[in-house]
């Protein structure tokens, strides 16, 4: 995913980015709004926005006011410290597609990020993964053409490690996908990621969901990283 950040404070912007270039994203750089509808307008420049309200120049409504007028539809996420309603709903007016309240948190904002991005992109039926298929719109898995049988969360799961493979995925992140708007005790994490490798990978000569201690978990063919 490319991500255009529009923001003034080069500090932030640069703290988001290192965590979003870990997810996998690219990352480019405006300071003003000015500079980064310039850079919204060229083609294939990004395929969604980060845009601050308050810039230098010109400010964040009237840098999606003039993309829309020029018949940009590059989803539009704002992130600012402006949290009145006014705000917002003049936000939805000049035509973002997402409002987020500044300080945030950086995996609910990845997720929202994918989401636009989602939404703007075609959906492809299937994912292939070495010999693990999943079959989006039947939510059914194969494996060396072997059907797997896997619990509700086991596919929220196993579709999301799939989807980011072979990134990483941060537990938190994991948990605020299968569990949303739940507070999920540790153990029953533990207990669908057993079940899911248990499915997975138990029946078949190599592992392909690897634990990275620290960091996450991640769906790919071959553990590079020997993380186990």
């Amino acid at each position: 995913m490319k991500i255009l950040l529009i923001e003034d404070n080069a500090e932030l912007a640069e703290a988001m980015a290192d965590f979003l270039e870990l997810q996998g994203a690219t990352c480019d750089f405006a300071y003003s709004g000015s500079a980064g509808l310039e850079i919204a307008q060229q083609p294939h420049q990004a395929d969604v926005i980060i845009l601050d309200l308050m810039l230098p120049n010109m400010s964040g409504f009237d840098v999606c006011t003039q993309l829309r007028a020029s018949g940009i539809t590059t989803p539009v996420l704002m992130l600012t410290a402006c949290d009145t309603q006014s705000d917002q709903l003049q936000g939805f007016q000049v035509g973002i597609d997402d409002y987020v309240v500044k300080p945030c948190s950086m995996p609910l904002l990845w997720a929202r990020l994918q989401a636009l991005h989602r939404r703007n992109t075609p959906q492809a039926d299937t994912l292939t993964i070495g010999p693990l298929t999943l079959y989006l719109k039947e939510r059914r898995i194969t494996r060396d053409d072997q059907e797997l049988r896997l619990t509700p969360t086991g596919w929220q799961i196993i579709s999301l490690l799939a989807k980011r493979s072979p990134n990483v995925v941060s537990r938190s992140e994991l948990e605020e996908h299968a569990w949303p708007d739940t507070d999920v005790d540790a153990r029953n994490v533990n207990v669908q990621l057993h079940q899911l490798r248990k499915a997975v990978d138990k029946p078949f000569d190599s592992p392909m969901i690897h634990t990275l201690t620290g960091v996450g978990i991640c769906l790919r063919e071959k553990d590079t990283e020997n993380h186990g």
